[in-house]
């Protein structure tokens, strides 16, 4: 997490928020910092003299200090960039629409089917399920 604060910190002055969509976006979604992640270290930084914040509008801003510049310099290579590496950004887009898909026809299902539609639901799904993990195991 701090290499991918000080990466984006040298670029230019951001939000926490906008740190964090920065990374989902840099990393082609592969990777999405939590709130939970990103915060305490924004803190750690701050007290370590790293960065420094001004607060607009109700939020903080954050940018580099000139020993954060230095570490952002010397530090190790931003952790999205190997994230993203070797990804079949393509074929990833499919696996999303397809899952998204199924989600979201369960849910019709659920919300509003019968409970025996509901039990059929969830059979068809758990057999999915189990057919993914025979193509794995090569038994199909």
């Amino acid at each position: 997490m701090r290499a991918s604060i000080l990466a984006l910190l040298r670029d230019r002055p951001m939000h926490g928020y906008e740190m964090i969509q920065e990374i989902a976006e840099r990393s082609g979604g592969a990777w999405k910092p939590s709130p939970g992640s990103v915060y305490p270290t924004l803190q750690l930084l701050e007290d370590e003299g790293l960065i420094a914040s001004e607060s607009e509008g109700g939020k903080k801003l954050f940018a580099l200090t000139e020993a954060g510049r230095a570490a952002a310099e010397e530090g190790p290579e931003a952790p999205w960039e190997e994230a993203s590496r070797g990804v079949d950004w393509e074929a990833l887009g499919e696996v999303r629409q397809a899952g998204f898909g199924l989600m979201q026809a369960f849910g019709q299902v659920w919300n509003t089917g019968t409970k025996e539609q509901r039990e059929k639901a969830l059979a068809v799904v758990n057999e999915a399920r189990k057919k993914l993990y025979l193509i794995l195991a090569d038994e199909h």
